[in-house]
């Protein structure tokens, strides 16, 4: 009963009822899939949904502007032509914090980042002007993020065209669609910052 339990935590129901119809076959045992569901329901081996215990941190459903996705077939051939940005989180105490991430596409640098205690625009913004310190004049740069409310507010996009930068979104939910910041996330998160929790937010700063 432990391995089976383990075993639907791993991969669930169905892919689990998948998984044994081999064994089925070979031990004449015929059971469908809503009598095999009722079968784990019985023993208590049906697992739980959790609910979220992360925060959302992009928010798309919104009246503002959204731009087309100009990176598709883009692939950059040197630094500064293709920045994209994210927003991730981490935890301190039992609250969350939100670090917001430009990262040059090519040489995969952290161009600027901010922790903010909210996810308003602001953060984004304070992350912003970081990178645009390190930006050459004469640039032909592309911004590319998802389509959440603060890369959409006026106040980041204003400074965007103001410094002569294409504004590219994703065009879905899809984290392939901007796999490099994904990638700063999940190297953040998942590799540096695993199972790690700040006092408050100056320590994590």
């Amino acid at each position: 009963v432990y391995l089976l339990r383990q075993k639907m935590k791993r991969c669930g129901g169905r892919k689990l009822f998948e998984l044994l119809g081999k064994f089925g076959n070979e031990h004449d045992i015929k059971i469908g899939r809503d009598g095999f569901f009722e079968l784990l329901r019985e023993h208590g081996l049906l697992v739980r949904k959790r609910k979220r215990s992360s925060p959302v941190t992009t928010m798309s459903r919104h009246w503002m502007y959204k731009y087309s996705n100009l990176i598709k077939y883009f692939i950059p051939t040197g630094a500064n032509q293709l920045w994209v940005s994210d927003i991730t989180y981490i935890q301190i105490g039992d609250e969350f914090a939100y670090l917001s991430l430009i990262t040059d596409c090519y040489s995969h640098k952290i161009m600027g980042f901010y922790l903010s205690e909210d996810l308003k625009a602001e953060g984004c913004i304070v992350a912003l002007k970081m990178a645009l310190e390190q930006l050459d004049e004469m640039h032909r740069l592309i911004h590319h993020s998802d389509r959440g409310v603060q890369y959409c507010s006026a106040k980041y996009v204003t400074l965007l065209k103001k410094n002569n930068i294409s504004i590219s979104m994703t065009q879905s939910g899809n984290p392939r669609e901007n796999p490099v910041a994904e990638r700063a996330n999940g190297i953040l998160k998942d590799e540096f910052l695993f199972d790690k929790r700040f006092a408050d937010i100056d320590q994590a700063r």
